[in-house]
């Protein structure tokens, strides 16, 4: 980023990245390099990390760290992707015992979460399995290929879902023939049997990706259960994508959170509003003006204001607008105008797609 992030929190101020911890090594370094990107961020401000279980340093000795060297007031952000128990319960425990014990403030941020920038970094990491699956085995339609998304799995049932909504994001911004989203463990479904679901849908190629932070035992299970899949359908080319791990996206992410606690949030969902950020599969519509392509049916129902759409309902039609008026709004809006009407939609990136509007329409 431009802005020196540093300088835009107070003197006094430390950062404290909360983690569950792994037993697997490469997992636990791969954490601790988010740490280190950070300092980098923040360049003079104690930047520490810990975790809650199976590996050192515990967030309490992160906490110690940081009070060691005067911090005034802890800015805490959990490392995880969705809020479950941990990032619910078990963190803000933590949190909450050490700072009575020690006198001292703590502020708990909030998780990664679905966010513009964690989209943009999970769609960097498919498409470089799209272009490395091309490369090896010839360019295939993206409508040809399905996506499988394979979260972590947690009893928390809106966690999962947000797995479900960064699958549908990949899917409908990049254009893939058909998704699933799986789960490594928890809740339904697994991995297995979702990728011998996905078999069975007919799709030549199948790329397979962990939405996870760090690898460990669960993401070589994902990869593991692809192999034994793949090697049952040999005419299906299964592609394991990397997981997201310190994607430069990913650390603006978790800058983002850091400034959150001390500047406040905005909770209405205009970060991934397409008119206002490059959301994948629809840039071009950064900008647009907005206006509302209902005006033209406001107030029916209202008595002279069903009169005059019916006067105008009839102009239209003496100006062959070709509309469908059954008003399921699932149809494309093309219409047909010759005229300016105040009815437009930029075209959607993907109105092609076999499975999409266009499928819909009578003999096509």
């Amino acid at each position: 980023m431009s802005i020196d992030d540093a300088a835009r929190l107070p003197e006094g101020t430390g950062i404290m990245v909360c983690g569950h911890g792994s037993r697997d090594e490469r997992a636990v370094a791969e954490f601790a390099q988010v740490s280190a990107r950070l300092r980098d961020r923040f360049p003079g401000l104690p930047v520490d990390y810990g975790y809650l279980e199976f590996a050192r340093p515990i967030i309490r000795d992160g906490l110690d760290n940081l009070l060691a060297q005067g911090v005034k007031r802890i800015l805490a952000v959990p490392g995880m992707l969705f809020a479950a128990g941990h990032a619910k319960n078990d963190i803000p425990s933590v949190l909450n015992t050490y700072a009575a014990q020690n006198d001292c403030q703590i502020d708990y941020g909030r998780e990664l979460a679905v966010d513009l920038k964690m989209l943009q970094a999970a769609g960097e990491r498919v498409s470089q399995a799209v272009a490395a699956a091309n490369a090896e085995h010839g360019e295939l339609p993206m409508h040809e290929t399905m996506l499988v998304v394979v979260g972590r799995g947690s009893s928390d049932p809106d966690a999962n879902s947000n797995v479900s909504k960064v699958a549908r994001m990949l899917w409908e911004g990049m254009g893939f023939g058909w998704c699933e989203t799986a789960y490594s463990g928890v809740t339904f479904p697994l991995v297995a049997p979702a990728l011998e679901h996905a078999a069975r849908l007919g799709y030549r190629r199948i790329i397979v990706f962990p939405y996870f932070l760090f690898t460990g035992i669960l993401v070589e299970r994902i990869y593991s259960y692809t192999d034994e899949v793949a090697a049952k359908h040999p005419d299906i080319c299964f592609v394991k994508a990397g997981y997201l791990n310190d994607h430069e996206r990913v650390i603006d992410t978790f800058v983002d959170r850091v400034h959150e606690i001390v500047d406040g949030r905005n909770l209405m969902n205009c970060g991934m509003c397409k008119y206002r950020a490059q959301v994948l599969g629809f840039e071009a519509e950064v900008g647009l003006a907005q206006e509302s392509h209902h005006h033209h049916v406001e107030g029916i129902g209202s008595g002279e204001a069903d009169t005059a759409h019916g006067q105008a309902h009839d102009i239209d039609h003496a100006h062959g607008h070709d509309h469908d008026h059954d008003h399921s709004h699932d149809h494309d809006h093309s219409h047909g105008h010759g005229h300016d009407h105040g009815h437009h939609h930029h075209p959607y990136p993907h109105a092609d797609h076999p499975h999409g509007p266009r499928s819909m329409k009578s003999g096509g």
